[in-house]
C-alpha cells in the first residue's frame, strides 16, 4: 500500500511539472489531467481516499481549463465518493461542484441523481433539514425530466422527514398528493393504501380528531377500495380509541396490525408520538377528576 502511494505521488508530481511547462494550448491540462487520473488509481490502491479525493479536484480543474465541463463533473464525482470513505462535508462539496456542472451543461437527470445522493449523505449525519432540501430538490429535476418513480421516492422521503421534524401538515400534503398522483397508474396504484396510511399516522399525530375524520373519508373517495384494507381498518381504529381517549384499544389496534404486518420504524415513531400524546391527555383527565 505504501507503494502504491509512492507511486501516486510520483505522478502526481509529474502532473504538476506538466501544468508549469510549455505545452499547446489545452494540451497540457488533458496531459495532466491523464496523470492526475493515475496518481487518484494509485492512491485508491493504497487506500488514501482523502489524497486520491484531492487529486481528483485537481483533475477536474485541469478539465475545466479543457472548457470539458462533463469530464469536470465526472472527476467531482470520484473526488466526492473517495471523501465519502473519511468525510461527509468533503464529499458534500465535491457532489454540489459536480451538480452545478451538470445543471450548467443540461444533464439535469444526473444533476437529479446527485442531489438525492446528497440528501441520502445528509440523512446519514442525521441533518433532516438539509437532506430534505436536497431530496425536494432531486424530485423536482426528476419531475422536469419526467422520472416519476424516482421523484415520488424523493418525495417520500422529504414527506417522511417533514414528519419526523413534527411538520405534519407539509408530509400529509406530500403524501397525499403522490397518492393522488399514483392511482390512476397501473404500476404505482398497489403502493396507494401504504402512502395513504403514512398520511394518516401524520393525521394521527396532529392530535384533531373531526381533521382525522375528514381525511379517512378524502382517502375513500380517492380510492373506493380503501375502505375494504387493514391499512384503512388500522387508522379507524385508531381514530376511535383517540376519540375515546382509550390508550389500551389503541395500543391493541397497532399490536393486531403489527402482527401481519410489520411497521417500520419510521411508523413506529409517530404511532408511539400520538400514543404518549394521548396517554398524557388521558392523564391529564385523572388529574382533574
Amino acid at each position: 500500500m505504501a507503494d502504491q502511494t509512492a507511486r501516486g505521488e510520483e505522478f502526481e508530481r509529474k502532473a504538476e511539472k506538466k501544468l508549469t511547462g510549455w505545452g499547446i494550448f489545452g494540451s497540457k491540462h488533458e496531459d495532466a489531467a491523464d496523470l492526475y487520473e493515475k496518481a487518484a488509481n494509485c492512491y485508491k490502491l493504497g487506500k488514501n481516499w482523502d489524497k486520491a479525493g484531492a487529486v481528483y479536484t485537481k483533475m477536474a480543474s485541469c478539465h475545466l481549463k479543457s472548457d470539458s465541463k462533463h469530464e469536470a463533473a465526472s472527476a467531482y464525482v470520484d473526488a466526492a465518493n473517495c471523501y465519502k470513505k473519511n468525510s461527509a462535508q468533503d464529499a458534500a462539496q465535491s457532489l454540489n461542484q459536480a451538480v452545478n456542472l451538470f445543471m450548467e451543461i443540461g444533464r439535469l437527470n444526473m444533476a437529479a441523481r446527485y442531489y438525492k445522493e446528497l440528501g441520502d449523505i445528509y440523512e446519514q449525519e442525521q441533518n433532516l433539514d438539509k437532506s430534505m432540501d436536497y431530496f425536494e430538490r432531486a424530485a423536482d429535476l426528476f419531475l422536469s425530466e419526467e422520472v416519476t418513480t424516482s421523484a415520488n421516492q424523493c418525495k417520500q422521503k422529504v414527506a417522511q422527514f417533514a414528519a419526523q421534524l413534527e411538520q405534519y401538515p407539509k408530509a400529509i400534503e406530500i403524501f397525499e398528493a403522490i397518492a393522488r398522483h399514483s392511482i390512476n397508474n397501473s404500476l404505482l396504484k398497489y403502493g396507494v393504501k401504504g402512502i395513504l396510511l403514512n398520511a394518516g399516522i401524520c393525521e394521527l399525530c396532529k392530535g384533531d380528531i373531526v381533521a382525522i375524520n375528514n381525511a379517512l373519508e378524502r382517502y375513500q373517495e380517492l380510492d373506493p377500495t380503501f375502505s375494504g384494507t387493514r391499512e384503512y381498518k388500522l387508522l379507524a381504529d385508531l381514530a376511535a380509541s383517540m376519540d375515546e381517549e382509550d390508550v389500551i384499544k389503541f395500543t391493541e389496534a397497532i399490536k393486531e396490525f403489527d402482527s401481519m404486518t410489520r411497521l417500520d420504524p419510521w411508523k413506529t415513531t409517530l404511532l408511539l408520538r400520538a400514543k404518549n400524546a394521548l396517554k398524557a391527555k388521558e392523564n391529564e383527565e385523572d388529574d382533574l377528576t
